[in-house]
């Protein structure tokens, strides 16, 4: 199966760590639902796409700021184009501030099933430290709406390695999200990017951060705290009751097909080759490619298996149960072990695989150390 993803790229207002693409806005302006309605049109007309669709994801920038109108529009047209699963997850990313029960109650009826809603810290101090436009309050009231909505999978976002945090401070933080009954936390460690308004304070040494040993810390009294609340850490940052996996980003992880729509969203998919391509990151190209009945593409790259087989590694090395002995032998002819007996060899001698007959993995160690691991594999 395959995945749908629509980026909605609006905020309020930019949150200081952010780098994604994204435009100040109070609301999504129509000229944008148009435009992705014509590039579903268009995509939905190519000859070599996927056919079947298990997830839809909603993400941002900010999805919330949509309208239950606008998101109906949007989920007819995507029904109405692909073949999409009776039972498909349907993911939407909601920021507290700017989700009411009214758009909550629309989105539920528009089949949307999952929401991810960024919490980030239950300190408003914190918060405030980041650039949110919301305090903890909101976030217990968008929570409770959503109940109240009839959404029954919750995901939470929480990040650790924030300005002046400590450990207690982001184990309070989980407890609080734990309290919740949430189905799902993902649990991400802070990255300054650089151009965003974190990294220029943190260069003007206007910003007390954590140090690395302190992060590290933080993430391993998190990963024990989350385990010993029943939360089953299935990838390096996400954690789930059973059976409450993101199955959108379990596809992105076993390098699967997704399609995406909208400014700057990337897809995937075997067209002959296994082909990569981007969308225009600007609304002015996005709109101007489209009103001229064109895709709105500015980057398109095809892999060579060898670089297909790298990815589908370096992907599937995020999840805790690793790759799949027997998909990777079906999808390209060769066993991993024959593919890459080097770098398995490095991986066993410092004690970071995992492996069984169905699956090879990486130790808890090699998980904190991946990006040193793939490059074995490169």
């Amino acid at each position: 199966m395959a995945g749908l993803y629509i980026h909605i790229p609006f905020c309020i207002r930019k949150c200081d760590y952010c780098d994604f693409v994204s435009f100040p806005c109070a609301e999504v302006p129509q000229e944008y639902i148009e435009a992705l309605l014509r590039e579903i049109a268009l995509v939905a007309a190519l000859p070599n796409r996927p056919r079947n669709f298990d997830t839809v994801f909603f993400g941002g920038g900010t999805p919330s700021l949509l309208s239950g109108q606008q998101l109906g529009v949007i989920m007819d047209a995507l029904c109405k184009q692909f073949d999409i699963n009776c039972d498909a997850e349907i993911s939407l990313e909601c920021n507290p501030g700017t989700a009411t029960a009214e758009k909550l109650q629309a989105y539920r009826k528009a089949k949307v099933n999952r929401l991810s809603i960024g919490m980030q810290s239950a300190k408003d101090d914190l918060l405030m430290a980041i650039g949110r436009i919301h305090d903890h309050a909101q976030l217990l009231s968008t929570v409770a709406s959503a109940r109240g909505a009839g959404f029954a999978n919750i995901n939470v976002d929480v990040m650790h390695g924030l300005p002046d945090q400590s450990q207690k401070d982001y184990i309070s933080t989980l407890k609080a999200a734990c309290e919740l009954g949430v189905q799902h936390i993902s649990a991400y460690a802070l990255i300054l990017e650089e151009g965003t308004a974190l990294h220029a304070r943190a260069r003007r040494g206007a910003l007390s951060l954590p140090d690395a040993d302190a992060v590290a810390d933080m993430q391993d009294a998190g990963l024990l705290f989350l385990e010993e609340q029943g939360y089953e850490r299935y990838e390096i940052s996400n954690f789930s009751r059973p059976g409450f996996a993101c199955r959108h980003n379990l596809n992105y992880w076993q390098n699967g097909e997704y399609l995406g729509f909208g400014v700057a969203a990337h897809s995937v998919c075997r067209m002959d080759t296994w082909t990569r391509w981007a969308n225009a990151e600007t609304l002015k190209e996005y709109y101007r490619l489209l009103q001229r009945g064109r895709h709105p593409r500015c980057e398109t790259l095809r892999l060579l298996l060898a670089d297909e087989m790298f990815e589908s590694v370096m992907l599937g090395l995020r999840m805790v149960a690793g790759i799949d002995r027997m998909r990777f032998f079906e999808r390209f002819g060769i066993s991993i072990k024959d593919a890459y007996p080097n770098a398995l060899d490095e991986l066993r001698a410092r004690g970071w695989l995992l492996e069984n007959e169905t699956h090879i993995a990486l130790t808890k160690r090699g998980l904190d150390m991946q990006n040193a691991a793939l490059q074995f594999f490169m």
